[in-house]
């Protein structure tokens, strides 16, 4: 009875009328960002993220969220239609998506993805909806050293998972948590890394982090790209599936339900990871091997549920244990900090209004998502006509105005400039910029839990291995450390996101 009272909280709230109305606006800005490839829901929430401080905390994370999950579902239009995968996740997508378009068969691939991603959406809610309260039960018995050992474990799996060098990734959290560190410390008040600038006293601004290195940096690494996209497709069929279609995609969705749901908890690309796998099993197990890569409707439903499974689940430890999965919910635990929230198990007693709110407010989004998506292809289609040297004036300009109309202070427009460029150097230089958000994030609760546990042991490490939860997690992240740089998993890792490029 708990779980239905809290449910109808959440219901309560989400059908409030701004709420509809702004979780309508999330996903429809969501899919546009998902269609329009280089944009990202990373960029695209940072950016945002200034504007939704007037907003009240629930209307702002909804419509935060929206846009993620939007742009999981929106990014394979243009992985079908054009070959060219609006979100990093839809890559594998336009394997036979895209084979299905120049076989005339794009409207029953959309229709796939669509109804896959409408059920992958929907159990993935479910799912976050019954584990929510186990976990957050569980998070509320840790103590510091735990918390210190399962943020050190997050970090070091996101690590594991990220693209490209693990020796990179590695660099990007340890200058995030140094970011981290800039301004007083936390409990002698002493100014630290503030080079005597007064407005780093209360340290880096994380929405000028988050703008300068994803959205900015983006833009400067996109406009080099412009001339990359393919021609368009001139119209889109019948959406309706064929009785075989419908056949064959039931398996798929299942799996690739289940597959998301597990993976998108796992920090890094767990989203990505859950698409790839899902396809690598669709093919493993098929009688029609030799159709996948020429137009299989199950390489389509199959990682477009997963993804869009992933997209939910990954909420899990956002909303429980106050870790971020990935750098958008790096970005939406700064939103609970920016409206005087912390997150973590903590929220659920607290503001069980905007908790379940949230989770309930995701069921509303995927069936919005389903009636807006399939009658306005066209419109999605035509969006990709806008040349890029147009679109970025706007976003650059609506990203400055945002960031400085929240203290008024010239700084922060600097911060984003130094930012972008130096997220446009390190992605030149082949270094992601997310592991360094989520470092920049994680790096004051990482510092608050090790010293805190160090006063409560007054000094004695010991602490963190007489802890059965710390000790756990501190094995694990040395075991995924050890895997990560293995040569058999690092050859797979490279291989795995070459495909996805």
């Amino acid at each position: 009875m708990d779980l239905l009272d809290n449910l109808v909280l959440g219901f309560s709230t989400a059908f409030l009328l701004q709420n509809v109305l702004y979780c309508f606006v999330g996903v429809l800005l969501g899919t546009a960002v998902g269609v329009l490839p280089g944009i990202g829901p990373t960029a695209t929430v940072a950016m945002l993220l200034p504007i939704t401080f007037s907003f009240e905390p629930v209307t702002a994370l909804i419509m935060l969220a929206g846009i993620y999950y939007g742009a999981q579902y929106g990014g394979s239009t243009t992985a079908i239609l054009i070959n060219l995968p609006g979100e990093s996740s839809a890559a594998v997508t336009a394997l036979d998506g895209h084979e299905m378009a120049r076989q005339g068969r794009a409207g029953p691939a959309l229709a796939a993805a669509a109804v896959g991603s409408f059920i992958a959406g929907t159990v993935g809610t479910l799912i976050l909806a019954l584990a929510a309260a186990p976990l957050a039960s569980v998070a509320l018995k840790f103590g510091p050293a735990d918390y210190f050992a399962l943020v050190l474990f997050g970090l070091i799996v996101s690590i594991a998972l990220a693209r490209g060098s693990t020796l990179k990734a590695l660099a990007m959290i340890a200058l995030g948590v140094l970011l981290g560190t800039v301004g007083q410390d936390i409990y002698t008040g002493t100014p630290r890394f503030t080079l005597g600038q007064r407005e780093l006293f209360g340290g880096i601004d994380f929405v000028s982090v988050a703008v300068g290195m994803f959205g900015i940096a983006e833009i400067l690494r996109n406009l080099e790209n412009e001339g990359d996209r393919p021609s368009l497709l001139s119209r889109v069929g019948s959406l309706w599936p064929t009785r075989e279609d419908r056949r064959r995609i039931v398996g798929p969705i299942a799996r690739g339900t289940g597959i998301g749901a597990a993976l998108g908890v796992l920090p890094g690309g767990g989203h990505v990871l859950a698409s790839f796998t899902s396809y690598a099993v669709e093919k493993r197990i098929s009688k029609r091997r030799t159709e996948f890569g020429h137009g299989a409707i199950e390489g389509v439903a199959g990682p477009e549920s997963a993804n869009n499974a992933a997209a939910q689940t990954s909420f899990i430890p956002l909303l429980t244990l106050g870790l971020p999965a990935h750098p958008v919910m790096a970005l939406m635990v700064g939103a609970f900090i920016v409206h005087g929230i912390t997150p973590g198990p903590n929220v659920m007693t607290e503001e069980p209004a905007l908790f379940w709110g949230l989770i309930a407010s995701m069921w509303i989004g995927n069936v919005l998502l389903v009636l807006l998506n399939l009658p306005l292809i066209g419109i999605w289609v035509r969006l990709l006509r806008i040349p890029y040297q147009v679109l970025f004036p706007m976003i650059v300009l609506f990203a400055v105005i945002g960031t400085y109309s929240l203290s008024s202070n010239p700084y922060d427009v600097y911060a984003i400039a130094f930012f972008g460029l130096l997220g446009y150097v390190l992605i030149k230089c082949g270094c992601e910029p997310a592991p360094l958000l989520l470092g920049f994030v994680l790096g004051p609760l990482l510092e608050e839990n090790l010293r805190r546990a160090l006063i409560i042991s007054r000094g004695d490490p010991v602490v963190f291995l007489t802890r059965p939860i710390s000790l756990s997690f501190l094995v694990l992240t040395v075991a995924v450390l050890a895997v990560a740089v293995l040569p058999f998993i690092r050859r797979r890792r490279e291989e795995v996101f070459t495909e996805e490029e």
